[in-house]
Formats: structure tokens, sequence, C-alpha cells
């Protein structure tokens, strides 16, 4: 007979429980790793918001020889159950962990299945082949102030993210642009019982001098948390997410409505700093995976308070400066970082093509008019930091040209194509700055779930993009027809996708509710 403790007999030991992931994985996009050919690697950060504080176990990368194992970035604990109608903060021990790993490269596009080690949940990770020309998606205001509006317009949410994951699984995307306003904050101001007095007045410039209710730390990190999980637990966003590695800047909307464009006294009060900082810590670990002292790869600020970051992908450049960490009224970028934008620039001189997400539009028409009758009114107008976040405020002016003339004067140096990609508007369009020795594209994408303007709105912009505008130098600005109809703004929602051609040029598409690639114009 064989001995009582004889291993036949023994019992196995349990397996852990899984991890119960609340949002994830959230793919970030690294960059490449190693020289250049088939020895290169493509690095990527996976980020999971998961319930309880058990270290998660590793996780097992196709390709990639070892477990790679988790990294703790932050910890919340017994948040109040705030948070979006019908999306409450989960309650209990939450953590937040990141993987960081590169995965090796061919010639020809690959993927990488990983998954927890001992876990029979999988995802799949579409790496770019070393000689594939980019494929990159470029979306924007994934949410809206309030979404029964986009029911109401008889629009479904998610219909836009589900055509972009279908076109990914038919021709997987190498990198995702998330160009601003992933997600909208603004109903805090209903949903956050902190700020229900501030909430209750109406005149923002009486705010500065009321004290919000206790409690307002942790129920503004409730918030945040159960915004991102309404926003990216979605079945559609969450699956491109997990495929796709991403890069992403985020806007006033991250934060709320107009963050940097009210008065000073407004947002150097002690509850709106409260809801910044809240919003920063968010943005930090759920859009760039960055924990409280470890900075990305990715971000090129040589000190706080900026997230700009930068990579490349197969001679392609991208640049993303932050245009809200430092935004006032007065400005849009500080000096310090206005004097770094020469030195980013130059890492992406051998680039054929460089795009720049500027998350508020550089080259589109200017409303200062409008502005400067809004200034003449008492009172703060409800559209007035709307027309401030503009590059082209009479507030911003000076500055707006000065980055013009910053890249410009790069295009001409390097022979670089700099092509610009923004958001926020809410409309598809394209515009041109060109004169002798230059020539800067806009490309503008808006928004993949929020609704679009309608009615006079959309009248008066189209005869604003009509008009052919002289600048200095010789320079010219022009937003381009998109139509035959010489329609020059696309009203419906749209995301943009941007593909290499064997030739070296890249093709810019525009996809809508009813368009599909018949917007499109080519980067040479």
């Amino acid at each position: 007979m064989r001995p009582a403790n004889s291993p036949s007999k023994q019992r196995s030991r349990p397996r852990p429980a899984p991890p119960v992931i609340l949002m994830g994985p959230l793919l970030r996009a690294r960059g490449a790793q190693g020289a250049t050919g088939s020895a290169q690697r493509w690095r990527v950060s996976a980020c999971f918001l998961l319930a309880g504080e058990a270290e998660p176990p590793d996780l097992r990368v196709e390709g990639v020889t070892l477990p790679v194992p988790p990294r703790f970035l932050h910890e919340w604990r017994d948040l109040p159950p705030v948070g979006p109608v019908g999306v409450p903060c989960p309650s209990g021990i939450l953590r937040l962990w990141r993987y960081d790993f590169a995965v090796p490269r061919g010639l020809q596009d690959g993927r990488a299945i990983y998954r927890f080690q001992d876990d029979e949940r999988q995802w799949t990770l579409s790496v770019p082949g070393t000689a594939i020309p980019p494929r990159i998606a470029f979306v924007s205001c994934g949410g809206c102030e309030d979404e029964d509006t986009i029911e109401a317009a008889g629009l479904k949410r998610n219909a836009l993210w589900a055509r972009l994951l279908s076109r990914h699984r038919a021709q997987p995307l190498h990198l995702l642009l998330m160009g601003g306003d992933q997600v909208y904050a603004d109903g805090l101001w209903e949903r956050v019982p902190a700020l229900g007095q501030l909430s209750a007045t109406r005149t923002l410039m009486k705010r500065t001098g009321m004290a919000a209710g206790p409690g307002l730390e942790s129920q503004l990190d409730a918030w945040y948390i159960a915004t991102y999980l309404h926003a990216w637990t979605q079945a559609e966003p969450a699956a491109i997410q997990a495929g796709v590695a991403s890069l992403c800047m985020w806007d006033d909307h991250d934060i709320i409505d107009g963050w940097g464009s009210h008065p000073a006294e407004l947002l150097d009060s002690p509850s709106y700093q409260a809801i910044y900082a809240a919003a920063r810590r968010a943005f930090r670990l759920f859009q760039v995976g960055m924990g409280d002292d470890d900075p990305s790869d990715t971000v090129l600020a040589s000190a706080p308070p900026g997230f700009s970051q930068g990579l490349l992908l197969n001679g392609v450049g991208i640049l993303a400066p932050d245009l809200r960490s430092e935004r006032t009224e007065t400005q849009v970028l500080s000096p310090a970082t206005l004097a770094e934008l020469p030195l980013w620039l130059d890492q992406f001189a051998a680039c054929r093509h460089l795009l720049l997400m500027s998350s508020v539009p550089l080259i589109f028409p200017g409303f200062g008019l409008a502005e400067r009758v809004l200034n003449l009114l008492p009172g703060r107008q409800r559209m007035e930091d709307d027309l401030r976040d503009q590059w082209r405020s009479p507030a911003h002016q000076e500055e707006w040209r000065t980055v013009l003339r910053i890249l410009a004067d790069f295009a001409r140096r390097s022979g670089t194509c700099v092509t610009i990609l923004s958001g926020e508007v809410h409309l598809g369009a394209t515009g041109l700055i060109s004169g002798p020795g230059t020539r800067l594209r806009q490309l503008v994408s808006s928004g993949i779930v929020h609704p679009p303007p309608a009615g006079l709105a959309i009248q008066l912009l189209e005869r604003l993009a009509a008009r052919r505008e002289s600048l200095w130098d010789r320079l010219t600005l022009t937003m381009e027809p998109m139509a035959a109809s010489g329609r020059r703004l696309l009203a419906q929602r749209n995301y943009l996708t941007i593909n290499g051609q064997d030739e070296g040029d890249l093709r810019a598409e525009w996809h809508s509710e009813t368009q599909d690639g018949t917007w499109a114009v080519t980067l040479g």
C-alpha cells in the first residue's frame, strides 16, 4: 500500500481566486524599443483597476519569455457611492495595477495574446510590423454633458465605437490617439453632495468665497472613478482599449467644462483646486498609466505640471502637448513649455510625418468678435469660457502666432510634413495654412460620442469657414471644402483614421454616422 502522504493522495493546493476586474485592461503605448528592423519591440503598459488589496498574479504575454509582474500604482479605500446615474463608485478597496512589457516585432503585423497567469480570460494586443505603413485612429469627445440628449437625437451612444471596433477586427489598428474629453465630468455639480451649495449658486464668481461640504476629496475621487467606469467599461470602448495601445491627452471636460479659461480667483479657490487635483490624479492614473513617482516613458516635460507626450511609430512621430495643465485666462502654455517646444519638435526631425495633437484646433475660424461682445456684457456669460478656450481667442492671439511660427520653422528646417489633429468642436473639418515655404495641415475630428451642433450654429460656422484669411508673412488660412457641395464642416459624429501608403504618404479618412471614408485627404 502507498503511504497516506504519498503524492497521489495529497490534495492539490487550491488556486487563488481570479482578480475582480472593475476596469481594464487599458493599453497605453510606450513606443518602439531597440534598433530598426526585426529586433525591435513594441512597448506597452496594461493597466487594471481591481477590487481588493491582494496582489494580482503575473501577466503571461505571448512572445515575452518571462512572466510580467504587476506594479502597484494607487489605492482607494471605502469611497462613497458617488457617480453618474446608475454608476456609483464601487465600495471597499480599489487598487490600480500596471504591467509593463515589450513584445517582439517582425517585419509583418503580429498579435500577442495576454492573460493573467492561471486565468482563462485573455485579450489580444495588435503589434505593428516594422515594415508595415502605420494604421492609426484618432478619437475625441467620448461622452456628453447630458447623455439623455444622445438618445433624444435618435443616436446610439456607442455606434461609432462599434464601427471602429469592427474596422479594427477586419484590419487591426496599430495605435489609438485619444485627443481630449475622453470623459465628461461636468455632472459633478449635480451628483457630488459636498458641492451642493456651490452648484446651487449659478453665478460662478460668487463661488470663490464659498466652502464645500465635508468629505469633498473622497467624493471627488469616487466621482471621477465612476465617470471613467461609465465611459470605459461599455463593451465597444472597452474592447478597443484592450486590443490597441493608445496615447491620451486631456481637455477641459476631463476636469470640468472650461477649466483654465475661468478667472484665476475662481480656479484658485479651495473647492476648484480640489476638483482639479482629483481630475488630474484620475487622468494621470487612467489615461497616462503613470504612478505617483514614476514618469511615463512617453512624457516629455522636464518638470511638472505638464503631461506633454511623444512617441514614434514606423517613421511617423506623434507629439501631444498638454494644453490644460498650465492654461489660464491669458496663456495656454507657460513660457517655459513654449521654450521647450522647439526641442521636443527636434526629436522628430528625421520623421517624414509629424502628427501634433492639439486638443483645441490651431487652424480654424476665429470667434474674436463674439468674445469681445460677450466681454462687454455684465456677468460671466455661458459661452465665454468656450470661446476663450479657442487658440484664436484675443487672449491667446500672440501665443497662437508664436506656436504656428515654431511649427512652420520646424517644418521648413526638417522637411517634415506637420499635421495637427484636434477635436473639441464636435465637427469634422480640415484647414490649411500655406505660404512661401510653409504648409501646415489641420484635421479636426469630434466627437465619437458627443452629438454635433445643429441649425443656425452650423450655418454661421459654415459662413465663417468659407472665408480665406490673410495672416502674416504672406501666409493664408483656409478651411478646405470637403464635399462636392463646397461644404467645409462635417456636422455628424465622426472619428478619423490615418493610414500609411506604400509611397510614404498618409491618407486621412473621416468616418461618420452616414459617411464612411467619403471625406478624405492625402498628407504628402
